[in-house]
This record gives structure tokens, C-alpha cells and sequence, in this order.
């Protein structure tokens, strides 16, 4: 098995393929309708990607042996330019649950339909969405409407935190629900774009990406 100069040794026909340069963008390996199942082939195709920690806590659980007690993590990826990821997880120890968050959520990252969607916008621009977007996790909808460039993100700070990361740089936001749950909230959004980018994918490549994932 090939090894390349970070000691990666590709185990899935998705990691070979970025591996021997027949993929070399993160749009090519998304568009494969291969499943992407290493982190290390986002960390090739997107090299120097932001992390966020969105959430942090603590949870307890009552077993047979008594407490344990492990911490819950949110985090969000992106490279300011178009791609998003995101993930929790949960470790006994805080930086294990953060770097495990940020693993899962490099094997979550989307393609997000960035655009100039709004009626005083011109056309052709990437700075918000192509269209409005609803998302929902839990008791929390969140919904994303394009707005004209130089208006900014009129979002809560962890929507907020989410939009950066995935570029967008203009929309109006709008949450209902029990908004003060982070986790649900950053959700909420990440479905949001996801269902954005979904939209605008081709019937043929859906069916395609659910067969090969099954």
C-alpha cells in the first residue's frame, strides 16, 4: 500500500484516488458520489481548514460501576470559501471530544450553494445563498434568507460563527424554538446549508451517492 509523505496509508478507493492524484479538489472527491470516510482527505484537499468549538459540556451517565462522566463537543469546519463541516462527539477527556469533533466533522463537510440570491443583489456573486434555506434540529428551525452584498450576517453569534466558515458573508437569519440550546441551533444551520446544496444536486448524482453509501 502506498504511503505518502505524512504517513497516510489510504484504506478506501476515495482516499487511493486523491491519493495518486485522479481527484485534486474537495469539489471533485464530493461530486465522486464516493463516501468519504478519512479525515485525511480533507486535510490533502483542503489544507490550513478553520475550526470552531461551538459548545462544550459535560454529561453524566449512572452505569453498574457508578457515574461516568464524559464531555460533549460542537464543532464546526470550514475554509471561509464554500465547503462546511460539522460534528459532535463525546470523550472522557475535553481535548480527545475536541479533536474527535473536528475528525467527524471533516468527513461531514458539504459543498455549500453560495450565490447572489437576493432581489437587489447582482447576479453572479458568491458573498450569500442562491435562495433561502430552512434547516431543523430538535425544537429548532433555522432559516437562511440571501441578502445584497455589504449587509452583513444578521444571525445569532453561533449562526454567525457557522455562515463564516462556510463563506457566506451577506444573510438574513431566522430561528425559532428553543434557541438557547446550542447544539440544536448550530444543527439547525448546518442542515440548512446542507439542504441548500442538496437542492441544486443533480436527481442522478442523489440516487448515485445513496447507492454507493449504502
Amino acid at each position: 500500500m502506498s504511503r505518502n509523505n505524512n504517513g497516510w496509508e489510504p484504506r478506501t478507493r476515495l482516499g487511493r484516488k486523491v491519493q495518486d492524484g485522479d481527484i485534486t479538489d474537495m469539489q471533485q472527491a464530493l461530486d465522486s458520489g464516493l463516501p468519504l470516510k478519512e479525515s485525511e482527505i480533507v486535510d490533502q484537499l483542503l489544507p490550513g481548514l478553520d475550526d470552531e468549538v461551538l459548545d462544550i459540556n459535560m454529561v453524566q451517565r449512572m452505569t453498574d460501576s457508578g457515574r461516568r462522566v464524559k464531555f460533549r463537543c460542537v464543532c464546526a469546519v470550514g475554509n471561509r470559501d464554500g465547503f462546511l463541516g460539522y460534528a459532535e462527539a463525546r470523550d472522557d477527556q475535553v481535548g480527545s471530544a475536541i479533536q474527535k469533533a473536528i475528525n467527524v466533522a471533516k468527513l461531514n463537510i458539504i459543498s455549500v450553494d453560495r450565490g447572489s440570491g437576493s432581489w437587489e443583489d447582482r447576479p453572479g456573486g458568491v458573498n450569500s445563498l442562491t435562495r433561502k434555506a430552512e434547516g431543523k434540529a430538535g425544537s429548532v428551525t433555522v432559516e437562511i434568507i440571501p441578502a445584497p452584498q455589504g449587509l452583513g450576517l444578521a444571525a445569532a453569534p453561533t449562526v454567525r460563527n457557522i455562515l463564516e466558515l462556510a463563506g457566506v458573508q451577506d444573510a438574513w437569519t431566522q430561528s425559532n424554538g428553543n434557541t438557547r440550546t446550542t447544539v440544536n441551533l448550530a444543527k439547525a444551520t448546518y442542515n440548512a446549508l446542507t439542504n441548500a446544496s442538496q437542492s441544486r444536486m443533480p436527481r442522478r448524482a442523489r440516487e448515485k451517492r445513496r447507492e454507493v453509501e449504502r
